[in-house]
């Protein structure tokens, strides 16, 4: 790989960007990718992937470089040199690279590779954490899995073709994809490629959305003509997935406390022919209490620390902070508390996140069945999704209930 200076110093600046400004990786990335027009798809795919592979081993990197936060320019060149030691990558007789130590940085990477949390590039405070969570074995497993690259899944929509036909479209427009064993509306892409510039994505024929994903409206157990609520719907996949589940029969209410979000998710509906989708924004408690004792079905998508999406989002390892992932179970079992209350009697309910922690999931179902709401309701099924196991996102579920 011969290395091109400008997208050197394009990945450069958008790892500054990430890193010193605390801006969001994919955010910057999108924005960079937009700064040189001529730029064919694998000058964009090498800033891309670099950027995002710098991100995920950033503590590995650092330390190998021998560099603390707040990170200097040359300091960032330091970063990237190591990434390219590391990866047979030949450096540039450049000045940024003058004087590379190239034996000293593999020596190093040897040695710091027999400690996990260097290994695996998480902080302290996600190791110990997710050791003591989950246990040392499964943890070991666990966020080695959530470093490797997420695959590209896309969820065939049912309102207007089928997985099949769609494969065929997706052929013809130079797309190959593999359908995915047990996972009926799946299809997953055999080489990365951007999807949303396809006919395909503007016909709306299909959403992108990850395998384990894929399961949460499956649980939720929905019929044509029910009235559903999805309480937390953010932009809208798992909405899309129901409105498809439901053949565009009965109703479903789309709730958030983000307008934006909504307005995004009312875009999506359209390309998806998805009419039985209404959206109203949480502005007031009224909007839930005029709700309550009403739905057949309510979906919890609930806020969480998204560790098991740390595959697709690598910068999470150093946004997420301790203080917010407590304040984020106490979040979670509020919306438990007050959105239950939608389910009418004989309705069910599915608390889901995209976490592996038991204690933003099972026993946070167990302490909700203990209040004076959840005292109505039954667990009938749970769920565990380890990336380790699926090669896809790390997920759990919960089926309730009411009586």
């Amino acid at each position: 790989m011969r290395l091109h200076r400008n997208l050197v110093f394009a990945t450069i600046d958008a790892l500054a960007e990430i890193f010193n400004e605390g801006n969001y990786a994919d955010k910057v990335i999108a924005k960079t990718l937009k700064r040189d027009k001529r730029w064919g798809s694998r000058d964009r795919s090498f800033i891309a992937e670099t950027t995002y592979d710098i991100v995920r081993w950033k503590r590995l990197y650092a330390e190998i470089a021998e560099v603390k936060e707040p990170f200097k320019r040359e300091d960032l060149f330091r970063i990237f040199a190591v990434w390219c030691v590391l990866r047979g990558v030949k450096l540039p007789e450049w000045p940024q690279f003058e004087g590379t130590p190239v034996r000293r940085i593999k020596g190093k990477f040897d040695e710091l590779s027999r400690i996990r949390k260097f290994r695996e590039s998480v902080p302290d405070w996600m190791d110990e954490l997710g050791e003591k969570e989950l246990g040392e074995k499964v943890w070991t497993k666990e966020i080695h899995a959530l470093n490797e690259q997420a695959p590209v899944v896309i969820r065939a929509n049912k309102l207007k073709t089928t997985p099949e036909e769609l494969a065929a479209k997706l052929s013809k427009e130079g797309i190959e994809t593999t359908s995915i064993r047990n996972y009926p509306e799946a299809l997953q892409l055999v080489e990365r490629a951007n999807v949303f510039k396809t006919q395909a994505f503007q016909d709306g024929l299909f959403e992108v959305q990850d395998a384990s994903s894929q399961r949460v409206a499956e649980l939720l157990d929905v019929q044509p003509g029910m009235r559903v609520v999805d309480t937390c719907a953010g932009a809208g996949g798992k909405t899309l997935h129901l409105a498809a589940l439901m053949e565009n029969k009965g109703q479903i209410i789309a709730l958030d406390i983000f307008g934006n979000k909504l307005k995004e998710l009312k875009r999506r509906a359209k390309r998806a022919g998805a009419h039985n989708v209404e959206t109203r924004s949480i502005d007031s408690t009224k909007v839930i209490k005029k709700l309550y004792n009403s739905a057949d079905r309510v979906l919890i998508d609930a806020p969480c620390s998204g560790l098991g999406v740390l595959s697709r989002n690598p910068d999470a390892k150093w946004k997420l902070q301790p203080e917010f992932l407590e304040k984020i179970k106490n979040t979670q079992l509020e919306i438990l508390e007050k959105y239950s209350r939608i389910v009418k009697d004989g309705g069910k309910l599915v608390y889901a996140t995209c976490s592996i922690l038991p204690s933003e999931n099972e026993k946070q179902v167990q302490k909700f069945l203990k209040t004076e709401v959840g005292k109505d309701f039954t667990l009938l099924k749970e769920k565990k999704i380890l990336s380790n196991e699926s090669g896809y996102d790390g997920f759990y579920m919960a089926l309730l209930q009411k009586a």
